[in-house]
């Protein structure tokens, strides 16, 4: 602790900020780093500076609300992957945090997210945290309501997308599959597991990208298709 006895300065007070930085970096628990943030002036810049050197982060299996996610987000300037899927006791982002988080100064190299299974999002939310994460090359928003509106965003702003999970989005079409493989020309694999789209549409995808992984139920000799959901 940082606490002076016997007016000596305590064995850990003597640590310089870059190695309490390199330890805290090594903390997965988010509740220890808060509480290591409190402890004093030093600690604080120790834990500030651990989050600006991450190049992941991953809110899964934690209780976390907008707010808090967003400050964490804003400080890891060097993030690249960030996974805020919802797991039984995790994360409950709203629209108004993926708009906090869009604002943060790293989303722009960010080259992984996955939303998995976070029901409170919608189009509004993932069309404004992806407008800006113009590097980004695999996305999970399975399990979500989003709709083609967010396809078409996704296929506007992200030209080096590689992979893409839709697992269960039941809201998308035909239409937004179509725009979405047709503009990001690296995309490699798709999971539509779940979804409602037609065989004939996946045939019309491979027509576009014959390269393309197509990942579904109903395609069985179909392309490099699977028959189970890869998440």
């Amino acid at each position: 602790m940082c606490v002076k006895k016997m007016g000596e300065e305590a064995e850990i007070d003597r640590l310089p900020i870059d190695l309490l930085a390199h330890i805290f970096v090594l903390v997965t628990s988010f509740t220890d780093l808060a509480q290591a943030r409190s402890v004093c002036k030093k600690w604080k810049q120790g834990v500030k500076q651990s989050l600006a050197r991450r190049e992941t982060l991953s809110f899964a299996g934690w209780k976390m609300d907008d707010d808090s996610t967003a400050r964490l987000v804003r400080h890891a300037y060097n993030l690249k992957e960030l996974d805020i899927s919802r797991s039984r006791w995790g994360c409950q982002i709203s629209d108004n945090g993926l708009c906090q988080i869009s604002l943060a100064k790293c989303v722009s190299n960010l080259t992984s997210i996955s939303l998995w299974g976070m029901t409170g999002i919608t189009d509004k939310g993932v069309a404004q945290l992806i407008s800006r994460a113009n590097s980004l090359q695999h996305l999970n928003i399975g399990g979500t309501f989003i709709t083609d509106e967010s396809l078409f965003t996704i296929a506007n702003s992200c030209p080096h997308l590689k992979t893409i999970v839709l697992w269960s989005c039941r809201h998308v079409t035909e239409s937004g599959l179509l725009v979405l493989v047709n503009k990001c020309r690296k995309l490699e694999s798709i999971n539509v597991w779940g979804t409602r789209v037609p065989v004939d549409c996946f045939l019309g995808l491979l027509t576009i990208s014959p390269a393309l992984q197509i990942k579904s139920r109903l395609l069985l000799d179909v392309g490099s298709a699977s028959l189970w959901p890869v998440v």
